[in-house]
């Protein structure tokens, strides 16, 4: 698949806050901000940084406000985890967190404060967010020219997959990205999930990972951001539901077909569109919620 090539550096100023699905770049010629596909296109700070958002894969949430409401975040743990090991990968170290002062985030910062790279893009999404495979050394082509990204590259190289692979995010497709990349980063989750499973897919009893699917019990808020791991575009949901007042699921699947989700279930032979994630979400004894299918069949349509 032919993808953007750019190659910079990764940076942290100690006044930005990366998860564990984005992270600041800048390229070594701003201007190749301009080739970037897309409706939106990015819009560099002063510092010629963008916010790279990463293809593929969803990380918990570590400071999310949405439409509505105060922010939020998932369940610490495997959060924090996702940025330390996101950072890890592409060179940094000494990683630390400030307390950012008019936000209930922390700022990071970490050594050096910038790291080579490169960067492959299909484009920016409707939100202007530059969404690529980030990857680490030399780049295997010219900057500012198409590159095929092949699936030794994605595994070897990006840290999308080096994520995946150690169970600390989600796999979560939009249209755009080929089927055989696609199921390369669905190799990653497969790899994670070996013997007892490692990050959110650890299955040791006190291990607090994912219940997608089994079914988590939510009686709130609280339970959203402290006592369950479920998929984050789920969490993003139920998240502005609560803080719209609701206290009870009642009217969840009203909410999630009102936000109209389009997707297609790829468990189908021939999968048509479907609005809304009340279709593949699920409520019983009044307060046990899951999705039916794994977040690797579930192909998202751009709103």
């Amino acid at each position: 698949m032919p993808m953007l090539l750019i190659k910079g550096s990764f940076h942290l100023s100690g006044f930005t806050a990366p998860d564990g699905d984005t992270v600041p770049f800048i390229p070594d010629y701003v201007g190749e901000w301009k080739l970037v596909r897309g409706c939106e296109k990015p819009q560099p700070a002063r510092d010629g940084h963008v916010d790279i958002r990463l293809e593929g894969i969803d990380a918990l949430e570590t400071h999310y406000s949405g439409n509505y409401g105060d922010e939020k975040r998932q369940p610490a743990k495997f959060g924090d985890q996702a940025t330390d090991a996101l950072l890890t990968f592409l060179g940094f170290s000494d990683i630390r967190r400030t307390p950012d002062p008019h936000h209930p985030h922390d700022m990071i910062s970490a050594t050096p404060e910038s790291v080579p790279g490169f960067i492959l893009t299909n484009g920016a999404d409707v939100f202007g967010r530059c969404v690529a495979f980030a990857c680490v050394g030399e780049p295997p082509g010219a900057s500012g020219y198409e590159l095929d990204v092949s699936v030794k590259l994605l595994k070897e190289r990006t840290a999308n997959y080096h994520l995946l692979s150690e169970g600390l995010v989600y796999p979560t497709f939009y249209e755009g990205l080929l089927p055989v990349l696609r199921n390369a980063l669905a190799d990653g989750k497969a790899e994670a999930q070996a013997g007892v499973g490692k990050g959110i897919w650890n299955i040791a009893t006190d291990s607090m990972g994912d219940v997608t699917l089994s079914g988590a019990k939510i009686t709130g808020m609280d339970s959203i951001t402290g006592d369950v791991v479920i998929l984050p575009k789920l969490f993003r949901r139920m998240k502005e539901y609560f803080s719209l007042g609701n206290t009870t699921l009642d009217a969840l699947p009203a909410y999630l077909a009102g936000a109209a989700d389009k997707f297609l279930d790829l468990t189908q032979t021939d999968p048509k569109e479907q609005i809304g994630l009340h279709r593949i979400v699920e409520i019983t004894n009044g307060n046990t919620v899951r999705m039916t299918i794994p977040s690797e069949k579930i192909l998202f349509k751009p709103k």
